[in-house]
Formats: structure tokens, sequence, C-alpha cells
């Protein structure tokens, strides 16, 4: 037996568990939104109760192994090498597509991609088969196309019935709760309580039971036919048990059933989900093992065919409890399942903010469309339905800054659990993605969290996902049966060429999440109290001023040396500055202002008036640097000395404003602020005698077209910098003034003094 096919199933173990790890790193946010968006206890209680019910419904996963094997193709066509090559292609693009989509914080589903990387890998290899051995057979002699498109429009049905289920549940909640529940909660939570974890009793663990490797089928025979008792006895036990907690001990019955749906969610993607993720690796296991046999007794493996993997296989639980803790250790541990979860936190959550998707035509269509139909039945509802129904949903401020409260989570929770076991319990293989947001973006729409100030994002921020959804699909089928092609075409080099590709995409995709979560976390920097306000705004103005110097100078030189690796890098940074106050000016003005407590209105509008100066400096810069890099990677004429001449005039003269602001600032002594004034005065009067020269310089022939183009605008773009660097600092120095009369505690020249100098 070649020992390529050991190489393999090496190959396949590893790759199932980077699998594990990036698969979980998507999926985490199937269980843990609800939990984390209502803040119903800390990150480590949440991440433990999950990783509990992870470790129990890897248990149950076993009856949802056969899709791996027999799903979308007849492993009775293929031999034992096509068998491998078809498992190892899947393998390979269902890593690096989840970890495409995890480095963009974009919720797939693994059981799409599974299925779709499935069924392209067996087209890729029955084609190449076809094509080699001329049989005379037909591609829908090796696709069981009847059970892949059932699985298939199961799946995409599953979308629809989770919205809509998702929503009536949560508004016929709200009627009955209100947001501020606690006073009806006080006599109907205990009832409340008890159906909801009698739900989640009987899906995750009574259907969940079905296919595992925990119970005999006697005691599943007995559970079946009783099974109407035994739900009576639950919902009884639970409702008194929850009534006691709440009445005599005074617990917050609704954190319990938070944290149970969140265990028994978890449950339910454990079961329903890691087939995705090792289901490939232990059915070629299987198949070596089976190859193994069969050349021992002096078999051709080459002539194997596989029928065998249509047979029932109860999984080895070692396998499913090694599996389990890997996903533990990556739902711990892994930062790129904590942007997936943020992504739907932040459509999902109650009010305003900074929404991360733009708006489009058609989620701008569809609000429009919204309140037309809204205006519509407004007018044909009773005056007194509409005020009970405005009353139930007029909003209460929720703790801790949660997204939303715990009755919307515990909706959420339950019914996404009920949707994925009832799922698991017929095996089908249900996208939890897909339903876990469908039914969280039900309840938002029917919680009214979508205000007239977020649904156009917050829609579109859906349409998003959708759409990424739609795209797994025919990316997953697309590059799977590409990559069987070239597998079945290139053998054991194409094999070697694939796992270096797998591991340059991973290192990349990894640099490229950290650079994002960096800018978001910039982004999401909100100041909180009057030290961070001074001192954020003193770096920012030294900031400013080093870098506008630092990369003019840069620029120039450029220029003048025609060194196209100066400029570029003089560009890179003057984008990575304008990046910069772009989203200090777009998402930390207003939320600062908004939670600053102080009452200094003159501080206050200085603090903007620092942003906007620096924006609109940072935009200049970014603006003829990117100009200026263009013309020399053009190859553009050389500027003459001339021209570098008289820039190099602008930044003489910008050069010696600035430093001498610094010593005024760093002194806390602006009595010589005149230079600044004089500064814009003499950059104005040159603005002028700079552009007669060009004109006269054109008029003569010493200039082409295109310097003379970019000559005045660097004049341009020039002056509007000297003036909003002018602005900055007239501003930052009145900042420091008015901190110095504000100042209640402090004596603030002498911490202003003391945040300078540091």
């Amino acid at each position: 037996m070649d020992s390529i096919y050991l190489i393999i199933v090496i190959i396949l173990l590893g790759l199932a568990t980077l699998d594990l790890i990036v698969g979980v790193s998507n999926d985490a946010v199937n269980f843990l939104n609800s939990s984390i968006g209502s803040k119903v206890a800390p990150l480590w209680v949440i991440f433990t109760v999950a990783s509990l019910g992870v470790l129990i419904g890897t248990l149950f996963s076993s009856g949802m192994m056969e899709v791996a094997r027999s799903g979308v193709f007849y492993p009775e066509k293929f031999t034992f090498p096509a068998i491998m090559t078809l498992f190892l292609a899947v393998m390979l693009t269902d890593v690096i597509l989840l970890d495409l989509f995890n480095t963009f914080g974009l919720p797939t589903s693994t059981t799409v991609s599974l299925v779709f990387e499935l069924l392209g890998a067996a087209v890729a290899v029955a084609l190449f088969t076809l094509w080699t051995s001329h049989s005379g057979e037909q591609l829908g002699d090796y696709i069981n196309s009847g059970k892949a498109l059932a699985i298939i429009s199961g799946i995409f049905i599953s979308i629809a019935v989770a919205f809509v289920v998702g929503s009536i549940v949560m508004y016929l909640s709200r009627l009955i709760f209100s947001f501020n529940y606690g006073k009806t909660f006080k006599f109907l939570g205990a009832i409340w309580s008890g159906l909801a974890l009698t739900a989640i009793t009987y899906f995750a663990i009574f259907k969940g039971l079905k296919g595992s490797v925990l119970l005999s089928t006697e005691i599943l025979g007995y559970l079946e036919s009783n099974m109407n008792t035994a739900l009576l006895y639950t919902f009884t036990g639970w409702t008194i048990l929850m009534a006691i907690l709440q009445h005599l001990f005074r617990v917050k019955i609704l954190k319990i059933i938070v944290l149970a749906g969140t265990a028994a969610l978890a449950m339910a993607f454990a079961g329903n989900d890691l087939v995705n993720f090792i289901g490939v690796f232990m059915a070629g296991f299987d198949s070596f093992q089976i190859a193994r046999e069969v050349a021992t007794a002096g078999g051709n493996i080459d002539l194997l065919y596989m029928g065998k993997l249509s047979e029932p296989v109860v999984a080895n639980m070692g396998w499913l409890l090694g599996a389990g803790l890997i996903m533990v250790l990556a739902l711990w541990f892994s930062k790129k399942s904590r942007t997936v979860t943020e992504t739907e936190v932040n459509l999902a959550r109650k009010g305003e903010g900074i929404e991360r998707f733009s708006s489009s035509p058609l989620s701008r269509s569809m609000v429009r469309g919204s309140l037309t139909i809204s205006k519509s039945i407004d007018k044909f509802t009773p005056s007194p339905i509409r005020r009970f129904i405005e009353n139930r949903f007029e909003p209460v401020a929720l703790e801790n800054r949660a997204s939303f409260d715990l009755i919307r989570a515990s909706v959420n929770l339950t019914i996404a659990a009920l949707l994925i076991s009832l799922g698991t319990s017929l095996k089908l293989p249900l996208s939890t993605t897909y339903v876990t947001f469908m039914v969280a973006m039900g309840t938002s729409l029917a919680d009214r969290s979508w205000g007239r100030e977020s649904a156009v994002y917050r829609i579109n921020g859906v349409l998003t996902v959708v759409a990424g959804w739609l795209m797994t699909a025919l990316i997953a089928f697309s590059a799977s049966m590409l990559i069987g092609l070239f597998l079945m075409w290139g053998g054991k080099i194409a094999i070697a060429a694939m796992i270096l590709l797998v591991g340059f995409i991973l290192f990349k995709s990894g640099r490229l999440h950290t650079k994002r979560k960096s800018r978001e976390e910039k982004q999401q920097q909100v100041l909180s109290s009057e030290m961070q306000l001074v001192t954020s705004c003193n770096e920012d103005v030294r900031l400013v001023l080093d870098k506008t110097l630092h990369i003019y100078k840069n620029m120039l030189d450029g220029l003048k040396d025609e060194n196209r690796k100066t400029v570029k890098k003089a560009m890179n940074e003057a984008y990575d500055l304008y990046e910069r106050f772009k989203d200090k000016r777009t998402y930390e003005v207003v939320p600062t202002i908004e939670r600053m407590q102080m009452n200094a209105l003159d501080l206050e509008q200085d603090y903007v008036q620092l942003v906007d100066y620096s924006y609109e400096i940072t935009k200049s810069l970014n603006a003829i640097s990117e100009a200026t890099f263009r013309y020399i990677d053009n190859n553009h004429t050389a500027f003459t000395k001339e021209q570098i001449d008289d820039l190099k005039t602008i930044y003489k003269v910008l050069s010696e404003a600035f430093n001498s602001y610094y010593q005024m600032d760093k002194e806390g002594d602006y009595t010589h602020f005149a230079d600044v004034t004089t500064m814009r005065e003499t950059i104005f009067e040159l603005y002028s005698k700079l552009n007669k020269r060009q004109i006269k310089r054109v008029k003569a022939n010493e200039s082409t077209t295109r310097s003379s183009i970019l000559f005045l605008n660097l004049v341009n773009e020039s002056k509007i910098i000297t003036l909003q660097s002018s602005n900055l600092m007239k501003s930052h120095r009145n900042f420091k003034e008015n901190y110095a009369k504000a100042g209640p505690d402090v004596n603030a020249n002498t911490l202003i003094k003391e945040i300078t100098l540091n």
C-alpha cells in the first residue's frame, strides 16, 4: 500500500484540527451572541457554560456522520484513490474558506460549506474519472442529486422559517411582558421559564439523544412511548423550581434561562455541526482502514470501490471527545470568534450607535416601503389598540449598556435551540449559523431595534451577510471542484503545493485580521474623562504637526530624486494618518461628548474643532501624496530645480512656524503666537507668487502639462494645510486656556504642562 495514503490521512487529521479551530471561530456566534449581547453574566461564566454544552453535544453527533460519507454522492462509484482525493479537496477548501470569512467577521454556514464542497469535489473527481476511463457512464451516476437537493433546500428553507418564527414569538413575548417586564414577570415568570426550559430540554436532550452513543435502543424506545408524560413532569418540575428560586431565593430566573439556552444551543451546535469539521476526516480514516485490510489480503486497492461507506456508522467516542476538547480551546482562545460575534450583536443591538455597514439602494427602498405600509396599517388600527401596543414597546434603559434585554436573549436561544435540535433529530444538516442569525434578526425586527436612525444600515448588514451565504455556496462548490481537478491531475506534487498554499493563506489572513481589529479598536475609542480628553488632544496635535512636516519633506525629497520608494512611504503614512482622523471624527467625537460629564461648552467646542482641523490637514496631505506618487509611478518628467526650490520655500516657512509653536506649547507661553499668523500670511503671499511663476514657466514651455498640474495642486493644497494648521494651533491654545479655567480640582496649568512635556 502506497505510503501517500497514510500521508493523506495525517494531512486530513491536521486539516480537521484546523477546521475545528476556524469552524468554531465562525460558529461561536451561534450560541454566544445572546448571552454576550444581554451581558447575562461575566464572559468566563458564559464561556464555561458553552464549553460544557459543546462537550456534551459532541456525544450526540454520530447520527450526522453519514452526511460526509454518502450524503451527496454514491461512494460505491468511487475507487479508494479517488475517494481519498475527494476528501482531501473538501478539507483544503473548507479550511481556506472558513478562515477567510472569519477574517472579515462575516458569519457563514459550515454546513453549507461542507455540502457544496462535497458536491464540488465529487463532481471534479467524477468528471476526471469519466474523462480518463471512457466508461460510458454519466455524471448523474456518481452524484446523489435527490438527497443533495433535499439537504440544500432544507438549509435555505430554514432561513425563512427561523426569521418568521423568531419575529412572531418575539412580538408576542414583548406584548406580554413589555420592556419594563419586572411587574408582569413576577406573576408569569415561573410559567414562562417552565415552558422555555421544557422546550429546551425536549429538543436538546430528548431529541438530541437520538443517534447518540450514550443511550441504548431500549431506553430511547421507552422515552418515545412515554414522551407526553415525561414532558408534563418536566414542565411541572421546571415551573415549581423556577417559582421557588424566583420568590423564595430572589434569583433572576431569566439569567438561568439564558445560560441554559446557551448550553443547549452549544449542545445543538456540537451535535449538528461536528460532522462539518471531523466527518470528512473520519470518513477518510475509515476508507484507509478498509483499503488496508484489502491490501493485507493481497487485493488491488486501486480498483477497490468504497461501497462500505454507505453502511450505517457509529462514531468512536474518543474521536468525538477529542474534537470537543479542541472546539472548547478554540472557543476560549480564538480572537476571530469575537469578531464574528461582534457582527451579529452589532446588527441586533437596541438603540443607536456606530453602524458597521453602510446603506444601499435596496435597503433604503425596503425602509421606505416598510414606513409606507406601517402608516397605512396605523390608519385602520383603533386608537386604544395602537396605544396599548405603543405602551408595550416603550423602551427603557438597559443595565450595563447591554445590547438587548434578557427577554429577547431567552427568545433567541429557545427558538434557535428548538429549530436546530429538531433538524438534528430528523437527520437534516440545518445551518446553525443561518438559523441563529435569522432568529436574532427576526427578534430584532419585532423588538423595534431597527429605528429610523439605524434601519437602512442594519438591513443592508443583513443583506450583506445573506449575500455572503449565497456566495459561500457558489465559492465552496467552485473552489472545491477546481482543487479536486488539480489534485487528480497533479497527484503528489499538487498535494504538496496545496498544503503550502493553505499555510500561506492562513498566515496572511491572520495578519490581515490583526490589522482590521487594531483599526476597529481605535474606532471604538471613547474618551470618558477630562484627563483622557486633554492627553488625547495634546498627543493628536503633536502628531499632526510632526507628521505633516515629515510627510511633506519625504514627498519633496522623492520628487527631487525621483525616488518612488520614498514617495510611496510618504503616501502610506499620509493615508494612515488620514484614516486615523477620519475614524476619529466619525466614531469618537459624538460618543465622547455624550459620555463626558463636564459643563464646559467652550472646551468641548475646542475639542471638536481640533479633530476637524486635524482631519482637514490630513485629507490634504493624503491628496497631494497620492498625486505625487502617481506622478512618480508613471515615470513622468522630473520636476525642475526651480519647482523644487519653490516648494521647499513653503516647507521652510511651515517648519519655522511649527517649531516656534512647539516651544510656546512646551513653555506654556503664547506671547509670540503672532509667528503662527505671520506664517499664514507669508504662505498666502507665496501662493500667488508661486502660481505666477508656474504660469510663466508654462508660457515659456519650461514645464510639461502634467508637472504643471501637479505643481499647482501641491501649492493649492499647501495653502489649505497652512490655513488649517493655523486654525489647529489657535484652537489648541484656546483649548488649553479654557481647560485651565474649567479645571475644578487640580492645578490645571501644572497638569497641562506635565502632559505636554510627557
